[in-house]
Order: C-alpha cells, then sequence, then structure tokens
C-alpha cells in the first residue's frame, strides 16, 4: 500500500528533482527518476511497494483525461490514419519484435510476450514531459497516439498473461472481438459518461461544485468501462475530447479559472511523482531479481531498447510508403514528412509509468515475474535517459521547418474576437442601459487592443507587444503593493484587499498568457 513515509517522501522528491532540474537544466523525469531511486534504497521504505491498481486508477485517468482536454482534436481528425496505426498496430508489432527478440535469448514465449505487451506503448506523460522543441504537429500526433495505444497494449497483455498460465486460447476471431470490445465499449461508455456528468456540471452553476463533477468525470468513465470489458482508457480519454468541444460555451469563466489552476497543479504532481514512483522500483526489481542472472537481464534490457527503437522507425517508414503509394491526393501530400522527422518521431517515443504499471500487475506467483519487473522497468529509464539526451540533438539536425501556424492563428483570433465585440458594443450597450461616457471607454480599449493586434502584423509597423505588456505588469505591481500598504495600515480590511487583487490577479494572468503566446 502507499505508506505515508512514500506519500512524504514522494512530494519532496518531486519538490527537489523539480528544483534540481531547473538548476543543473537536465529533463525533470530523469532527475525525478534518479531521486526516486534514492529514495528506494532508503531503509524506511525498502518495503513500499507501487500498486499498479495505484497507476491504472488514480494517476492514468487524471492525466489522461488532462492530456485530452487540452490536446487539438482538429489536428487529430487530420492525422487520424497514421494516429491509429501507430496507436494500435504499431503497438501490436512492437511486443510482437520485442517478444521474438527475447524468446530468441532464452525467454520463455509466455514471459517475452508480456514484457512486449508492457513495452510497446509510448507514454503520454513521458512524452509531454520529455518532448519539448518538436513542431506542434509532430507533438500532437505523439501525445494523441499516446493517449490510445495503453488501451492495445492492454488486450495485448489480457491475452498474453491468459496464454501463458493457460486461462485462454486465443483465436483469431476471439482476439479480434477483443480489440472491437475495448475499443468499441471505451467510445460507447466515455460518450455516453461524459455527456451525463456534464449536463450535471451545467446543472450545478457553482463553481466548487462544477469542478468537483469534472474531477469525477475520468474515474467514471474509467469504471464504467472496464466493469463492461471496455477500455477505460479510451473511454477517459473519449469523454475529455467530448468535454473539450462543449465546455467553452456551456462553462462559466470563475470555473474554468478555478478548474485550470486545480488541474495544472494536480497533473504537475502526479506526473513528477509517476517518474519518482519509477525510480522507487528500481532499487527493489534489482534486489528480487532470482529466476536470472543480472548481466542477461541487462543484456534483455539492451535489446528490447534497441527493438522498440527499431520497430518504430521501420514501422513508420513502412507505413508511410504503403500510404503513399495507395493514396496520392493532393491533401494527402501535405501531410508528409520526411525521413528526419521520422527519425524524430521514433527517438520521441517514451515509456512511462504505465509500462511499470503493466508489468507490476503480473501475479505474484508467476514464475519469471521478477524478470518481467526488471527488464521492464529498467528499459523504461534507459528510454527516459538515452532518447531523453538524444532527442535535442536530433531536433536539431533534423531541421523541421518552423511551424508558424498557432502564431498566425492566434493573430486572427484575436481580431475576429475584437472586431466581434466593438460590432456588438452598441446593442449591449442598450440592452444594459449603459451611459456613453462608459460606452466610449469600452470602446476605446478594445480600439486600443485592436490596433495593437493589427499591427503586429503591419509592414514598417512592428509592435513591441512583450515590453507594453511588461510595463502594464510593472503597474499592476505597482498597484499591489499600493493595496498591500492600506491593509497594512488598516485603512482596508483584508476582505477588500482580497476582492481587489483578484482584479489584479486577473490581468496580470491576462498579460502574462500574451507573453506566453507571443
Amino acid at each position: 500500500m502507499l505508506e505515508p513515509q512514500l506519500v512524504v517522501g514522494v512530494l519532496a522528491a518531486v519538490l527537489a528533482g523539480s528544483w534540481s532540474a531547473r538548476w543543473l537544466r537536465l529533463p525533470a523525469p530523469l532527475v525525478l527518476v534518479a531521486v526516486g531511486s534514492l529514495i528506494g534504497i532508503v531503509p524506511a521504505l525498502t518495503n513500499v511497494t507501487l500498486p499498479p491498481e495505484t497507476v491504472l486508477l488514480i494517476f492514468l485517468p487524471v492525466l489522461l483525461y488532462w492530456e485530452s482536454l487540452t490536446t487539438s482534436l482538429r489536428e487529430i481528425r487530420r492525422m487520424m490514419r497514421g494516429i491509429i496505426l501507430t496507436g494500435t498496430l504499431l503497438v501490436a508489432a512492437t511486443a510482437a519484435a520485442i517478444a521474438g527478440v527475447l524468446h530468441l535469448l532464452g525467454v520463455p514465449w509466455g514471459t517475452a510476450w508480456i514484457i512486449g505487451a508492457a513495452l510497446g506503448p509510448t507514454d503520454a506523460t513521458a512524452v509531454a514531459a520529455m518532448s519539448r522543441g518538436l513542431p506542434r504537429r509532430a507533438y500532437v500526433v505523439l501525445q494523441a497516439e499516446s493517449l490510445i495505444n495503453d488501451g492495445t497494449a492492454l488486450v495485448i497483455y489480457a491475452l498474453a498473461l491468459g496464454t501463458a498460465t493457460g486461462a485462454i486460447q486465443p483465436t483469431v476471431l476471439d482476439t479480434g472481438g477483443r480489440f472491437v470490445v475495448s475499443f468499441g465499449g471505451g467510445v460507447l461508455i466515455g460518450l455516453v459518461v461524459g455527456w451525463l456528468l456534464f449536463r450535471v456540471r451545467i446543472a450545478v452553476e457553482e463553481p466548487v461544485l462544477v469542478n468537483l463533477v469534472a474531477l469525477l468525470v475520468p474515474f467514471a468513465a474509467y469504471l464504467a468501462a472496464e466493469e463492461v470489458g471496455g477500455s477505460g482508457v479510451v473511454a477517459v480519454v473519449t469523454a475529455g475530447l467530448y468535454a473539450s468541444q462543449a465546455a467553452p460555451r456551456a462553462v462559466v469563466a470563475q470555473a474554468r479559472t478555478q478548474g485550470s489552476a486545480f488541474w495544472g497543479l494536480t497533473t504537475f504532481v502526479l506526473n513528477a511523482a509517476l517518474f519518482v514512483l519509477v525510480g522507487v522500483q528500481l532499487p527493489r526489481s534489482s534486489v528480487q531479481l532470482t529466476t536470472d542472472t543480472l548481466a542477461h537481464a541487462a543484456l534483455l534490457v539492451c535489446a528490447a531498447h534497441g527493438t522498440m527503437v527499431v520497430t518504430r522507425y521501420a514501422f513508420l517508414n513502412l507505413s508511410i510508403g504503403i500510404i503513399r503509394l495507395l493514396d496520392r491526393r493532393p491533401h494527402q501530400r501535405t501531410l508528409r514528412t520526411t525521413h528526419r522527422g521520422r527519425l524524430v518521431s521514433t527517438v520521441a517515443g517514451f515509456r512511462g509509468a504505465v509500462s511499470v504499471a503493466v508489468a507490476l500487475s503480473v501475479p505474484a506467483d508467476y514464475v519469471g515475474r521478477d524478470l518481467i519487473v526488471f527488464v521492464v522497468g529498467t528499459a523504461v529509464v534507459v528510454t527516459l535517459v538515452l532518447n531523453g539526451f538524444a532527442l535535442p540533438r536530433v531536433i536539431r539536425w533534423a531541421r523541421l521547418p518552423a511551424d508558424t501556424s498557432q502564431d498566425e492563428e492566434l493573430r486572427t483570433a484575436r481580431v475576429a474576437e475584437l472586431r466581434a465585440a466593438l460590432a456588438a458594443l452598441p446593442d449591449l450597450a442598450r440592452t444594459h442601459g449603459v451611459d456613453q461616457g462608459a460606452v466610449d471607454l469600452v470602446r476605446d480599449d478594445l480600439t486600443d487592443r485592436l490596433v495593437t493586434v493589427e499591427s503586429d502584423g503591419a509592414e514598417g509597423r512592428p509592435a513591441d507587444r512583450a515590453a507594453m505588456a511588461a510595463l502594464r505588469l510593472g503597474v499592476v505591481a505597482v498597484e499591489r503593493d499600493a493595496l498591500v500598504s492600506l491593509r497594512d495600515d488598516g485603512t482596508i480590511d483584508d476582505t477588500v484587499l482580497r476582492l481587489l487583487q483578484a482584479e489584479l490577479d486577473a490581468e496580470e494572468n491576462r498579460l502574462r498568457g500574451l507573453l506566453d503566446a507571443g
């Protein structure tokens, strides 16, 4: 179980590892795994285990739900064919290749297939944490692939474990049926749960309750899908994608602001804690390795990692070659990638805590469980270390074209929203009975913002938005200091300070959002 010592230790490790990563200028997951390994050798924690249900029920639904809320459904639709191929067939091909290679090295088929199933899928949290610098489209494809391939891996794992223990004798029809039920049931349950709880979110109205219902969605979708034999992973992702499309118009701004802060902190802690827990597991897995020698197990780790990389690169090239041969539409040409881009995608295929959770879910009485846990856990760390150090260099070598579409869309959207507001201002003033002086003030503010946005792309009229935002942030800081001084000398109450500070915080968040977007 997750004992109190482990909870305190993990939270302290998240703080220390995240801060140290910035100071050392290293990818945070690498430092967090290293810190977790140090925790794993602390005497008081040597017997504490990481239950797989903790990852599969607590960590995974929340992280996948947030990833699906913040991904681009438009890009997913555009790249749907490639995402489905990498999220299903590539996972199966990787699992089969790893199983075949490990069997040649002396591993029984059942154990080899379980290891292959665990290492088949890329990990959404690892991809999000390690894939900085990727072009937008490449990142969205990797993210979407990572959101659905866990469902494929879990079906393969169930088949492998059932076959190895003699519980099932799978046939082609049975295997196909399991995949259909898993994905079809996951999509259906995700839509139903997402729709029902979204109706509840609208009904409750209170921001705190709205966000409480939102937190309930991933757990309800996951458990409901698992109960009927569907994929909980696919159900969570489906519910998240539904919410991402329905929420912008229906959820009030206060609830959205509150929810963004909550989800941001929660997913950061859970994401970092996963890497720490992976590190915690490593020392124990090496100590518990009794059915094989450490040298041979290390050889298996190298073989598994090499097979993952080679299979992914070969599959990407082969599938794209077949698609180009069969589909010569002009639209398809715009989606093509280069061999350099495919190598970047290969290196970015990180494995993570889900693979470790699959390995740990093997029954304790299964012969070879210790080897499975060691190979999978170590291979995950190897992908984080080797691929993590290699990815920035491969991205620089690939010289992929810069993706400026988001900047252009940001400017188009800002211009459209400001013009719509200016056009609607007279009608809104009459509806709310606002005097002309207030209307003029609002119009002047909207006009100034529109001129600033439009001049950003005008030739010969560059607008230094960063300098303007920095100046306004300085003004906000002065206003905040003045309010605190008034509170300190007893002129205003703490309640008044909090009300006015909330307004300044909203303005500061808007300005920092402009800086981040720019």
